[in-house]
Formats: structure tokens, C-alpha cells, sequence
């Protein structure tokens, strides 16, 4: 079993940037690969970003690409998710997950642990 938690939302002007944490417990961590996946209201859930379980290989979405940067720190058993230039459409809560995998993936499907999510909301 792998225990997620997701910190950082909040409310940010359209343009600012948040940094989301993912704090892991349980099995080891270092051979998860991780990822970000939004769910916006009336929306279905979203892939943003993934990561392999050493930090080697990441993943976005298109929408994200260029402004949010996924990264790890495999000794703080922590995923982080900086998100700069925000959009009022990036607005959604935003959800960490982990897989027992090498590499991370984009589909929800493949990812058995999951947070609770944080809030992120963006004003224009």
C-alpha cells in the first residue's frame, strides 16, 4: 500500500505560479512512478504530468507543457508539481498517484494509489 497526500493549492492570479507537494508513505518509494493528473468541474479526470521512479523520465499533457515542471526527491519520499504561468483553466483539483512501475504513465487507469487532491483555482 502506498499512503499519498497532496499540499500547496490555493488561489492564484491568472500568470502566478504554486508549487504542489505529494508526500508518500507505505511501500518504497523509490520504485513508484508518479503522476498529476486535474479533474476540473463537469470535467473528467486529466493527465497533466508523470515521472519514472528515479526522476529520469518525464511526461506532460500538451496544456502543460513548457509552463509545469513534475520533478522528485526520492530521500523526502515527495513528487512536486511547479506550475508557472497559470491559466484560469488550469483551475481544478489536482491529484497525485503512483504506480509500481518503472515509468510512469498517462492513463489514470494504470495508477492503483491515489491522494485526495488539493485545490488550485485561478483567477483571471
Amino acid at each position: 500500500q502506498v499512503q499519498l497526500e497532496e499540499s500547496g493549492g490555493g488561489l492564484v492570479q491568472a500568470g502566478g505560479s504554486l508549487r504542489l507537494s505529494c508526500a508518500a508513505s507505505g511501500r518504497s518509494f523509490s520504485r513508484q512512478a508518479m503522476g498529476w493528473f486535474r479533474q476540473a468541474p463537469g470535467k473528467e479526470r486529466e493527465f497533466v504530468a508523470a515521472i519514472s521512479w528515479i526522476g529520469a523520465i518525464t511526461y506532460y499533457a500538451d496544456s502543460v507543457k513548457g509552463r509545469f515542471t513534475i520533478s522528485r526527491d526520492n530521500g523526502k519520499n515527495t513528487v512536486y508539481l511547479q506550475m508557472n504561468s497559470l491559466k484560469p483553466e488550469d483551475t481544478a483539483v489536482y491529484y497525485c498517484a503512483a504506480r509500481t512501475a518503472n515509468s510512469g504513465s498517462k492513463s489514470s487507469d494504470e495508477y492503483a494509489y491515489w491522494g485526495q487532491g488539493t485545490q488550485v483555482t485561478v483567477s483571471s
